[in-house]
């Protein structure tokens, strides 16, 4: 048995400038992954790296000809016990590269099998969840216009980014613009402990769900005095990493914000979701901006979640894919034509 791995630097322009309380970006930066068995069988998978986890396009370039020779050296993809093993003792901490391996393994394995990525995993395809579609931080007018445009396409569940000194502005223009919508919120750790709470209270009386990362991920004494004393429940997002960081995540959140590239691919985000579910928590899987090659396969993991927030490749003007149907949002596994994440490439 053997395999051929390539990789390549994609730009996919975004529909609109997407900010957060971090910064700004008119375009995702992504690699894709290819892996390709012997009878032309290929898995795809992309990296859509973060400077909040210290990667950049160029860490993931530097460390994929390394794990793309692990892949070619153990030679069998089914073999992602082994693979995982020997990738991150010769990458280390790099989650975004190697997620990108591990979605193009799974995606060629399942592929292999000729069935769908979820019922690769067991999981139950009539159990899905509707994702949130994200209205970044713009000026209060154009993110009230977003957010009807969000209305009209048909998304349910906005998650409304904020981080300014004028966030009751905008959550009173966006609930305006969308009586009817479940809200969300984000503040990328922006608050202080006290200035989340102080928010919660008006939130809450716009009938936000709940507040993802109020404050610093460092702060998880803020965090909990967060979750304690204010009105909503707290989603962890930044404080969210790895599987090691959910038993504490559990003594300062109500959720826990589970991403493919955070965690190093689907195994480890597995293994993350399970520990969440130990720990009494709720479960809400994200993502990074990018193509449909990375969202794609964490939308087959639908069936394990309270709440998805899978909406990066629906913020793309254009993608080099196309995956799982996500009609008004939801996420649609039933509708899937095509064995493994199903990807397939934009004609």
């Amino acid at each position: 048995m053997s395999l051929t791995c390539e990789f390549e630097r994609v730009s996919l322009a975004l529909e609109h400038d997407f900010t957060i309380a971090r910064g700004t970006q008119s375009s995702a930066e992504n690699v894709l992954v290819r892996i390709e068995d012997e009878q032309g069988r290929v898995g795809v998978g992309a990296a859509a790296p973060s400077t909040r986890y210290a990667e950049t396009i160029a860490t993931v370039e530097a460390v994929l000809p390394d794990l793309l020779a692990v892949v070619e050296s153990v030679g069998d993809p089914h073999a992602l016990q082994r693979v995982e093993r020997e990738a991150r003792a010769a990458v280390g901490d790099n989650g975004a590269a190697l997620c990108a391996v591990d979605v193009a393994l799974h995606d060629l394995v399942a592929t292999r099998f000729d069935v769908p990525l979820y019922r690769y995993l067991g999981l139950d395809a009539g159990r899905t969840v509707t994702t949130s579609f994200t209205i970044g931080l713009d000026d209060t007018e154009r993110m009230r216009e977003k957010t009807a445009e969000a209305v009209a396409a048909g998304y349910p569940i906005l998650k409304v980014k904020l981080g300014t000194d004028r966030d009751r502005e905008i959550v009173s223009a966006v609930r305006e613009a969308a009586a009817a919508a479940t809200i969300r919120v984000d503040a990328n750790e922006a608050w202080t402990p006290r200035e989340a709470v102080r928010n919660t209270e008006w939130l809450a009386e716009h009938g936000v769900e709940f507040v993802e990362q109020p404050v610093p991920a460092e702060n998880s004494g803020g965090m909990a005095f967060v979750r304690e004393h204010g009105e909503l429940p707290v989603a962890a997002d930044e404080s969210c990493v790895r599987p090691a960081d959910v038993p504490r995540v559990a003594e300062i959140a109500d959720i826990a914000t589970i991403k493919l590239t955070k965690a190093g691919g689907i195994r480890e985000a597995l293994r993350m979701i399970h520990a969440a579910r130990a720990e009494g928590l709720a479960v809400m899987l994200g993502c990074m901006v990018g193509s449909t090659a990375l969202l794609s396969a964490g939308a087959h993991l639908a069936p394990l979640l309270d709440y998805a927030d899978l909406d990066g490749a629906l913020l793309l003007a254009a993608d080099r894919y196309t995956g799982v149907p996500m009609p008004e949002g939801q996420i649609d596994l039933a509708g899937v034509d095509r064995p493994g994440t199903g990807v397939s490439p934009v004609e």
